[in-house]
């Protein structure tokens, strides 16, 4: 029950934004990434049997676009426009561009770096924490971190580098962890 609610933790938002990305309306982005946590505890026992599955996150983006592309080709989710049943059959045929493919990616690593961020915040004292969220987030220069935080630039540059491999390190056993369950 942990691992699912982990789970659900990383990947609802995900699936959120990438149905948002894809077209579906707020209400229906919620109502699809549902849907697919839905369809992925009803079938990942089956993936997991499989010799040839593949990365999990590519099979979870599959289930995500086809998921959302169902919205999107539902009758009463439908504009009208012409075609009709047509073009939405045709729409289905469609393979995802790359850039969807990498921005599911991308909300991915977003939402772990978002979570790790809330652990490491809490472990490290907030000059530290200001000096790297103002020079890697915000991409202020060294030396105005510096001057801001009333520090030297050698101590702004010393704890964004331990602040960074700190994510890091949370990072990689938040992944760990979540394989290990998958």
């Amino acid at each position: 029950m942990v691992a699912w609610d982990e789970f659900t933790d990383v990947y609802a938002p995900v699936v959120y934004r990438s149905a948002r990305r894809m077209g579906l309306q707020a209400a229906d982005a919620d109502d699809c990434a549902q849907e697919v946590l839905s369809s992925v505890a009803r079938s990942v026992s089956k993936w997991l049997q499989r010799d040839n599955r593949g990365p999990f996150r590519a099979w979870l983006f599959r289930i995500a676009r086809n998921t959302a592309i169902d919205f999107l080709t539902r009758r009463k989710h439908q504009p009208w426009a012409e075609g009709g049943d047509a073009a939405a059959a045709e729409l289905g045929k469609i393979e995802a561009p790359p850039d969807v493919s990498s921005h599911f990616n991308l909300e991915y690593h977003r939402e772990m770096f978002l979570r790790a961020s809330e652990i490491v915040r809490q472990q490290v004292n907030e000059t530290n924490w200001q000096a790297f969220y103002r020079t890697s987030v915000l991409l202020e220069s060294v030396e105005e971190a510096g001057h801001q935080l009333g520090v030297s630039t050698g101590r702004v540059y010393l704890a964004r580098s331990r602040v960074m491999k700190r994510l890091q390190q949370v990072v990689q056993t938040m992944e760990g962890s979540a394989h290990d369950k998958v």
